[in-house]
């Protein structure tokens, strides 16, 4: 599973709109879809036009033959077969056939919060992305041959349940995944130990979809206490408590995630992205991407136009050689 974060392909296209996927459930009780695909074509590279896209569930790209390329806003890898890469929720990115071999792929997106019990729901924070990434599976993917062994073979086991639909392959499925959350839990080296209480992130919820639904309005601690009529200390205590962050950083960093993927469209001026993410003033809004980013969102947009030349001269060199 070769990647690069300072790599990209040859036509990356700073103007391409982010397409948001609509995902419709194979089951609606299960909360994914899966299915496969087969590229057995001699024809490899990438399309034009390459587009982006995004979608709220959670990815999990299976490759059981060839090579697959996969471009986030933060490198490029590729996967080749017995390879698993997790992609977290609403998170930006397009992929490609790398290789003229024929490439198959399972494709796997699901919403995993809805795969938590009252048994269970101490452990949701930990894949829900509102206060943990889950970029550190991928790592985990990567180094642990045993761990991306489990999750090929779990994830295989869940297409084949969803084609056969034998009696009982709801239970399978739901088991399945279980299994999946369970390999990646118990095999993470961070101390995850203290972060296992019940985070009380239901009681939230409306108040988070009123943030989605609102990011480019001015947003204030009283409108979402009339939302979960609570009183404001208690409030802001009780979700610094729930977040690990307080009210106010939350919203500042659901603004700047819209504005990353605002940037990589290109076609708004980053003044014009700042107002989109709601943020207006332009002083805060570079202070703020510079603090999730660690560059300004000038660097952040050249950074990924500096990504094709690099892949130019590799593709050059490989066609020297």
């Amino acid at each position: 599973m070769p990647m690069n974060p300072a790599l990209s392909p040859t036509n990356l296209n700073l103007t391409e709109e982010i397409r948001n996927e609509k995902v419709v459930y194979q089951n609606p009780l299960l909360f994914l879809k899966i299915w496969e695909i087969k590229h057995d074509v001699p024809h490899f590279g990438t399309p034009d036009p390459w587009s982006w896209h995004w979608h709220k569930q959670v990815e999990f790209l299976v490759v059981t033959q060839g090579q697959l390329a996969i471009q986030t806003k933060d490198a490029y890898t590729i996967l080749e077969a017995g390879d698993v890469m997790l992609l977290g929720s609403s998170q930006p990115h397009r992929t490609h056939k790398y290789a003229e071999e024929p490439l198959h792929q399972i494709v796997f997106q699901i919403d995993l919060t809805q795969h938590f019990d009252l048994s269970s729901l101490a452990y949701l924070h930990l894949f829900s992305e509102l206060t943990h990434s889950l970029e550190p599976f991928n790592a985990l993917l990567r180094s642990n041959d045993t761990v991306r062994t489990g999750a090929y073979q779990l994830i295989r086991q869940i297409y084949e349940e969803s084609q056969s639909r034998q009696i009982g392959y709801e239970l399978a499925i739901v088991a399945a995944i279980k299994h999946l959350l369970l390999l990646l839990l118990r095999n993470d080296t961070r101390d995850l130990a203290g972060l296992t209480e019940d985070s009380g992130i239901s009681r939230l919820r409306p108040a988070l979809d009123y943030i989605d639904e609102h990011l480019t309005e001015r947003i204030t601690v009283e409108d979402v206490c009339r939302i979960l009529n609570l009183s404001y200390h208690y409030f802001i205590k009780y979700f610094k408590k729930v977040m690990g962050l307080s009210f106010i950083d939350y919203v500042n960093y659901k603004r700047i995630k819209k504005a990353e993927r605002l940037l990589l469209t290109g076609d708004l001026s980053i003044m014009e992205i700042s107002y989109e993410a709601g943020i207006q003033n332009m002083a805060q809004f570079y202070k703020l991407f510079k603090r999730y980013n660690q560059c300004s969102p000038k660097e952040f947009k050249q950074r990924l136009r500096d990504q094709t030349e690099i892949q130019d001269e590799q593709l050059m060199t490989q066609e020297v050689e």
